[in-house]
């Protein structure tokens, strides 16, 4: 597979089925920022967390693949032709947004109750998590104003707001774990 192709230079690209399109197409820009969200995944998981969470954040950045590439293919070209055969693509669905939510409830349940926002920092780790976060975050609204263009897969941005929520509750976990402060914001009165 050749890196460069040349068939960008002249800002558009290929969706999945052959599509071309501008690369500042609303879908393009969606599971771009997708994309920038697993490499800030990779980040965190480089930051020597426990074998347990690594695998759930590998699990996690293959989930991220498998939903770029729903939304890279557009919905009249799920179905792909393969010989006889007819493929469908992968797809986000109940299974995943369930791991999410399971890991969720198992680190929330021994970590001490929130009673108010937190400042993002106190360890690097922490700091990628609160960044990835908001990159989910991001990744949601752009989802979110595609899917009311253009409806897809409703899982996938069940998955993003789930996502954003476990890396919440990941910073915070690590933040106990790396014994690092975690700043409480407090309005200031004036």
């Amino acid at each position: 597979m050749k890196i460069y192709t040349k068939t960008g230079d002249s800002g558009k690209t290929s969706l999945f089925g052959g599509q071309r399109v501008s690369k500042s197409n609303l879908r393009i820009a969606s599971y771009g920022t997708v994309d920038e969200l697993n490499s800030y995944i990779g980040m965190i998981r480089d930051q020597q967390q426990h074998a347990d969470t690594n695998k759930i954040l590998i699990a996690i950045q293959h989930h991220l693949f498998t939903l770029g590439a729903e939304l890279a293919t557009p919905p009249e070209k799920e179905k792909l032709k393969n010989g006889k055969d007819r493929l469908q693509i992968l797809r986000i669905g109940e299974e995943h947004l369930r791991i999410l939510e399971q890991e969720i409830d198992q680190m929330d349940a021994n970590l001490p109750q929130m009673t108010h926002f937190v400042l993002p920092g106190g360890h690097i780790a922490v700091s990628f998590c609160h960044i990835a976060r908001t990159v989910c975050r991001r990744a949601e609204r752009k989802c979110t104003e595609l899917y009311e263009i253009e409806a897809f897969n409703p899982h996938i941005l069940q998955y993003l707001n789930r996502l954003s929520d476990y890396l919440f509750v990941l910073a915070r976990k690590l933040s106990q774990d790396l014994q690092a402060t975690e700043i409480k914001w407090i309005p200031e009165k004036y």
